[in-house]
């Protein structure tokens, strides 16, 4: 009798174990019925062709395992993506760490899922300033009377970091005060192509650091440009490099459904495993997998972005 009823105690248990699993999994996919498609922003730095192709085995495999149209939005510049998530046009992006902190100020309606892990174990880069080899610029001392280019107003190493930097200098970057004048060339690659093609005089841009400075180091504006024939480091001279920059995560809108989140979140974390080749290709460098993000990662870009707005500078 004891048995007996041990047997059904235990086989009461299992059905309800059961039954807990599948309403868990009913309630994971309860988001399907909510969202019909998923629209993924690129973010602008390089041309569209380009990323289009390094983004077309993501998005087909992301497709498959979500089994919902995935569709991809290549932005000319990053406040494209930044304005369409704010107005709900798109899902999410794979955000610099100043676009993300621009979004969240733009509308508190996007949060970070997962970053980038490096194969030192960090997840930073730094930015960098660079002029032609030929040019005789040295330093930024070198720099007053020369032009500027910044890469975007959005993007951290491509203006706002170079900026804080130089104006704790003492640097004045209004046109004309200390350099001769600044602009903005609309992304990292057009911002190097005009220094090469002496439209400025320097530039400032985004690389990881690590690795053989020769190739463009291991990852960055560069090391692309370095890898699809555009450059030869020997035609360039770095002449600063900024602190370490938290790097941008993928991120999501709030509203979005709790359990494609989860999925969502699963599928990054996994991709670097089971996917090698297509994590390479969206991460362009010599990463090894994801971490979770916080808001807490990019609290001081959103206080710097906030103290840009409001002209308080520092």
């Amino acid at each position: 009798m004891v048995r007996r009823l041990t047997y059904l105690f235990a086989a009461a248990c299992a059905l309800i174990l059961v039954s807990q699993v599948w309403a868990s999994h009913a309630r994971a996919q309860d988001w399907k019925a909510q969202m019909k498609e998923f629209r993924l922003g690129l973010l602008g730095g390089e041309n569209t062709q380009a990323r289009l192709a390094r983004y077309d085995g993501f998005q087909k495999l992301l497709q498959e395992n979500l089994g919902i149209p995935v569709k991809l939005y290549p932005a000319a510049d990053y406040a494209g993506v930044m304005q369409a998530i704010a107005a709900g046009q798109l899902d999410g992006a794979e955000f610099s760490p100043s676009a993300f902190a621009g979004a969240w100020l733009d509308c508190k309606c996007v949060g970070p899922t997962v970053v980038p892990l490096e194969r030192d174990g960090t997840i930073y880069y730094i930015a960098v300033m660079i002029t032609r080899a030929d040019s005789g610029i040295r330093s930024i001392a070198d720099m007053k009377g020369h032009s500027l280019a910044w890469a975007d107003p959005n993007s951290a190493s491509g203006y706002l970091i170079p900026a804080a930097s130089l104006r704790k200098q003492g640097i004045d970057l209004s046109d004309g005060a200390y350099f001769s004048r600044t602009g903005f060339a609309g992304g990292h690659e057009q911002g190097i192509i005009a220094v090469l093609n002496k439209q400025y005089d320097a530039c400032v841009t985004w690389t990881s650091g690590q690795g053989d400075e020769a190739q463009g180091f291991s990852r960055g504006a560069l090391r692309g440009m370095v890898d699809r024939g555009m450059l030869h480091m020997s035609d360039v001279r770095i002449i600063w490099k900024s602190a370490r920059i938290p790097n941008g995560p993928w991120g999501l809108r709030g509203a979005l459904p709790a359990g494609f989140k989860q999925v969502f979140t699963a599928f990054m974390m996994d991709l670097p495993k089971s996917h090698k080749d297509i994590y390479d290709a969206i991460e362009q460098g010599v990463g090894i997998g994801y971490v979770p993000a916080s808001m807490d990662m990019y609290k001081d870009l959103i206080e710097l972005r906030e103290a840009e707005r409001s002209g308080n500078r520092g």
